[in-house]
């Protein structure tokens, strides 16, 4: 099944970054010029740019245009929680390192409410930027009698997210923790770091309408890739 419009055309633009034909500060194509050139509407076109801005690949500016952004990307804490962005990914490729059915005792991480012999689904997958250069490493571990089919999915590709909703899992809630963490050696040769450096590890749950976890995912942010930040706006006086 081949990917929507917008994504091959969003991972078109990637392909140009990755090969520096687009360089960091270099003028995007507009709306108009997105319409044109592939025969798409403009919300499509819109949809592929503020994409690469959510992403921290680009930065919009009104009435100047869209630009290549640094590599270092910018990310609001907020949308980690916000289910329209965590459903939609991000940039880059994913890197499958290990997909298997286990034991909830035997899973890389501990799915919340799981008694040990309750059968998961662990994926483990490393996050490629646009450069080849590795994000994250990404960890989720997924209640199998909730997605028994998912092993079955392009896992390159997959949003956790959009695939349960789609599947009629009821996702209620998303749950959010934020842990300091040190790269052990294993993290360290994926992230192409050093052992022991700090890193930030984003800790998700997805809870269904009653309470319970349906799905337990952690992404160690690769060290020195990345700025923090929280925006909220402001009330009217």
């Amino acid at each position: 099944m081949s990917a929507p419009l917008y994504v091959q055309i969003r991972r078109e633009l990637e392909a140009r970054i990755r090969s520096g034909d687009l360089a960091a500060g270099a003028r995007l194509p507009t709306e108009m010029d997105l319409s044109a050139e592939y025969g798409v509407s403009r919300a499509t076109a819109q949809r592929v740019l503020n994409d690469l801005a959510e992403a921290g690949l680009a930065i919009r500016r009104r009435r100047h245009g869209t630009f290549v952004a640094d590599v270092r990307r910018q990310i609001n804490l907020l949308g980690f929680v916000t289910p329209e962005v965590a459903a939609k990914g991000t940039p880059g490729r994913h890197e499958v390192v290990s997909a298997r059915i286990v034991r909830a005792a035997d899973a890389v991480l501990a799915l919340p409410g799981a008694a040990a012999d309750t059968a998961v689904v662990e994926l483990v997958r490393r996050k490629l930027d646009v450069r080849e250069e590795p994000q994250s490493v990404e960890r989720h571990v997924v209640l199998f009698a909730a997605a028994p089919d998912l092993l079955n999915e392009d896992l390159e590709d997959l949003v956790t997210l959009p695939y349960l909703r789609r599947t009629g899992v009821p996702v209620d809630s998303i749950r959010l923790y934020l842990d300091p963490v040190s790269l052990d050696e294993y993290d360290a040769a994926l992230l192409h770091s050093e052992v022991g450096t700090p890193a930030l590890m984003r800790r998700r749950e997805l809870r269904t309408d009653d309470a319970s976890a349906v799905e337990v995912v952690t992404t160690l942010v690769r060290p020195g890739t990345a700025e923090f930040f929280l925006e909220l706006p402001v009330p009217a006086p």
